[in-house]
């Protein structure tokens, strides 16, 4: 006959086994019912390494151009331009804060009305070259391209030492994937 304090030991791994089956089984259906999977959102692109440039004056072979924002992608992920939204927050020095939005812009530069959200900071004529640039042909942001634009001096007027933070948002997975805050020169 088998002693009273070994005869418990059945019952109690037989219900911690039951309990585990149940838990897995009832995870397997609420994944399967509710769908869980396909909420899950693209993976966002990383880009390594990036520079920018705020400088208030620039000579270009379109004449003088003030307040050229510069965003150079030096390493990582390629970004289809069209899944690209530049927010451009320039509260400390202007009060303002503007949002480039569907892009690539069919306008020549960065600043077509139907493209901005928020302040009406951009300018209509950027000069050429950049990635936001419909002129370029270019419909990628990978490394050794730049997006380009400008703030216009009318809306957002900066002095030297003045600073705006810039964010490039990868649109599809909404994460920020560059972030600089550039100073006024």
């Amino acid at each position: 006959m088998v002693p009273a304090t070994e005869r418990g030991v059945s019952p109690v791994v037989s219900t911690v086994l039951l309990v585990a089956v149940v838990v897995m089984l009832a995870s397997t259906v609420s994944v399967v019912t509710l769908g869980f999977p396909s909420q899950v959102g693209e993976p966002a692109p990383v880009v390594a390494q990036s520079s920018g440039q705020l400088v208030r004056d620039v000579t270009g072979p379109g004449g003088r151009y003030d307040q050229v924002v510069n965003i150079t992608h030096e390493a990582g992920d390629t970004i289809q331009v069209e899944h690209v939204e530049v927010a451009v927050d320039a509260t400390d020095a202007c009060g303002k804060r503007g949002r480039l939005v569907d892009l690539p812009d069919e306008a020549v530069g960065s600043g077509s009305p139907n493209h901005i959200e928020g302040d009406h900071i951009f300018d209509y004529h950027s000069p050429e070259g950049g990635a936001l640039d419909p002129t370029t042909g270019d419909t990628a942001f990978s490394a050794g391209d730049t997006i380009r634009f400008r703030l216009t001096n009318g809306a957002c007027s900066l002095a030297d030492g003045d600073r705006i933070t810039v964010r490039i948002v990868h649109t599809p997975s909404g994460a920020v994937v560059v972030e600089k805050t550039l100073t006024a020169s």
